[in-house]
């Protein structure tokens, strides 16, 4: 099982990001896109990429309306030569970085089209745009291996076109063994009705919110911004919400309606403060790390073979945030490794 920590973009503190995470055995670093909220991703990840030896690197995530899908494949082939093949695409439908900029989440067909580009000009391949052949021609006869595409999803439609068009899909479902089981269900559906195609089954991971901390309530109150983040997700008005209990869906509707788009991953937004403890505890990993690895096991036996772990934020909670990172790193990852 891979762990790959989930930052936020910062020109003067990235290195130093990717060289601890490099130190303390994670096996990646996903960087954030939010153009409005941080520094540009793919700078970031070149300096992280200049820092490291091993580190694996992408943005987690990117999506199909800030970048033409050339420029994005350029960019993370780029970045794959520079890391020497260390590299994937994180790529979703967009949430601030595209509020920011008055677009909403790209629909599906969007995606679909704009994923399926992707991966052709990551491929070399030839595409028809308005008659003229489109190809980063820098990259054909390169002996760069593909980036390989991870599709963020929440929903079975997004899941579906990972599972077709990806090397990797990682879900958005919380820690719940049966919501994680239902994304898990969904990939191996659409990979038993296309198993004569020969594409090899996509590789699975998940965005967990973990932290680990003696204190519970207080672990709970430094994952609140984050998963204020990724709860949202779930409370998109028609966004999917199969398995999730009556009082969970109250919780998710709040965060539907309510969402404070200029508080966006704050602990002290309204939307964030609306949901309860029990809430926090069953969407997240918090508590002893005896707590999370039995849970983090049982995530493993669902075929899950990748975690972002989205722990709480230095620039937040500073040195308490710094502690939680390095207790996971020393006292979970080891369980953890195959």
């Amino acid at each position: 099982m891979e762990f790959w920590h989930f930052g936020v973009p910062s020109a003067s503190g990235v290195e130093r990001m990717a060289k601890t995470c490099e130190e303390l055995n994670f096996d990646g670093l996903t960087l954030t896109d939010s153009q409005n909220l941080s520094n540009e991703t793919y700078i970031a990840l070149t300096l992280a990429a200049k820092a490291t030896n091993g580190l694996k690197l992408g943005p987690g995530v990117t999506n199909p309306i800030t970048r033409h899908a050339a420029v994005t494949a350029s960019a993370a082939a780029t970045l794959q030569e520079v890391s020497s093949g260390r590299v994937m695409i994180g790529m979703g439908r967009g949430d601030s970085s595209l509020f920011n900029i008055g677009f909403k989440p790209a629909n599906p067909d969007v995606f679909q089209t704009y994923i399926t580009e992707l991966q052709s000009y990551l491929s070399g391949d030839i595409l028809n745009k308005s008659g003229y052949d489109s190809q980063l021609r820098w990259l054909v006869g390169s002996k760069l291996s593909k980036v390989p595409l991870d599709v963020a999803a929440t929903g079975p439609k997004i899941i579906a076109m990972g599972a077709e068009l990806g090397e990797r899909v990682s879900f958005s479902l919380r820690a719940d063994i049966e919501r994680i089981k239902w994304g898990v269900d969904q990939v191996k559906a659409v990979v038993n009705k296309n198993k004569d195609n020969q594409k090899v089954p996509p590789s699975l991971g998940v965005y967990l919110n973990i932290c680990i901390h003696n204190d519970i309530d207080r672990a709970a109150e430094l994952v609140r911004p984050g998963v204020g983040i990724f709860a949202h997700f779930t409370g998109i008005p028609g966004a999917n919400r199969d398995n999730i209990n009556q009082t969970d869906q109250t919780v998710f509707d709040v965060l539907g309606k309510e969402y404070d788009k200029k508080r966006h991953g704050r602990a002290e937004a309204s939307h964030a403060q609306k949901m309860p403890m029990e809430f926090i505890e069953r969407f997240s990993l918090i508590g002893s790390a005896e707590k999370c690895i039995e849970r983090l096991l049982s995530i493993k036996k669902l075929g899950i073979e990748r975690i972002f772990v989205i722990g709480p934020r230095p620039d937040h909670f500073g040195q308490e945030a710094n502690e939680a990172l390095v207790r996971f790193a020393k006292e979970v990852i080891p369980a953890l490794r195959d």
